[in-house]
């Protein structure tokens, strides 16, 4: 490893380029691309850090939207509906739960807050929205992002196999990933390659999970008023807009399907890309900066999430 490390820098960048590159390609999958950012970042370090952010930010919306072109708005409005249900109960579970698992564990408030809203709805962009109005210091929005970064790195590995031991339908899945993991990239890694040469999965984790994330709006204001936050901007999720459209122009356009076919292949890879940057970001100090109390709160909340959801799909959903 000391090896990697001392590496010229010019070596280093061809290196992670090259293994970007490779994420692009069908050979590597979502939890693959995100298993070897990680590696390199335990290794040569992300020459390109200070633009990570940004890069997986904008790709990850990208690529979503990318993702609507190959989707059918009927069957996505009949998975959004199926979906409310679950949704509103699950949000107010979590956000019940997670607080009080905070106290239970003594972490600090604006951390167990934040973690709980990132479980709720959709991870990093929930803790985004809420920290400015709570007023979060950047040690405590990096504990909880660690927290739940970790917990997504795992769940892209796990949900599958998971699914596949219950023996779980696609849309059964689907919905599942969508209510019980945390970040939209994750959820859509999870669900893409569920059942080979099927979108089935991906459509209504996707759609689902996107419809959590317009739950950002009320949970701001929410907390804008049990925090006492006057004139504090809430961050509206506008891409969610563009990928209802991309899906009206993929099902009423089938003239163009190859088109929308070659679309919804590059939002794939560009997928596995932002999962590479988020692996590449996710550094042993950040890790081991998280603490065990916040880790073991955000890891029993997203158990408690994970089993109820799973069993409420199983005993209710059509």
């Amino acid at each position: 490893m000391q090896f990697f490390k001392e590496m010229p820098l010019t070596l280093k960048q061809i290196l992670f380029i090259g293994c970007a590159l490779l994420c692009l390609t069908p050979w590597v999958s979502p939890p693959i691309a995100l298993l070897l950012g990680f590696i390199l970042s335990q290794t040569i370090e992300h020459p390109y850090l200070k633009y990570n952010g940004k890069a997986t930010q904008w790709l990850l919306k990208i690529s979503v939207v990318g993702l609507g072109f190959g989707m059918n708005l009927q069957h996505a409005m009949e998975a959004g509906r199926q979906g409310v249900v679950f949704t509103v109960f699950s949000i107010t579970l979590t956000l019940i739960s997670g607080i009080l698992l905070g106290k239970l564990f003594q972490v600090e408030a604006k951390t167990s807050y934040l973690i709980a809203s990132g479980t709720a709805i959709c991870g990093g962009s929930a803790i985004a929205a809420v920290a400015p109005i709570v007023k979060a210091e950047e040690k405590q929005i990096s504990v909880a992002l660690g927290a739940l970064f970790i917990l997504n790195s795992a769940a892209l590995f796990i949900f599958p196999l998971i699914g596949h031991w219950l023996d779980l339908d696609e849309k059964a899945f689907g919905l599942w990933c969508a209510i019980a993991i945390h970040d939209t990239s994750s959820v859509v890694g999870a669900s893409t390659n569920y059942v080979n040469g099927s979108i089935i999965a991906n459509q209504v984790a996707t759609t689902v999970k996107l419809e959590r994330a317009l739950w950002i709006i009320p949970l701001s204001l929410i907390t804008a008023f049990f925090f006492k936050a006057k004139g504090k901007s809430i961050k509206i999720p506008y891409f969610i807009g563009l990928f209802v459209l991309a899906m009206i122009v993929g099902t009423y356009l089938p003239q163009f399907k190859e088109v929308f076919e070659w679309t919804t292949f590059l939002a794939k890879r560009g997928l596995s890309l932002t999962l590479f940057l988020i692996g590449a970001g996710l550094s042993m100090n950040t890790i081991q900066s998280v603490g065990y109390k916040p880790l073991l709160q955000a890891l029993l909340l997203w158990i408690l999430i994970s089993v109820t959801s799973l069993v409420a799909i199983l005993f209710f959903a059509v």
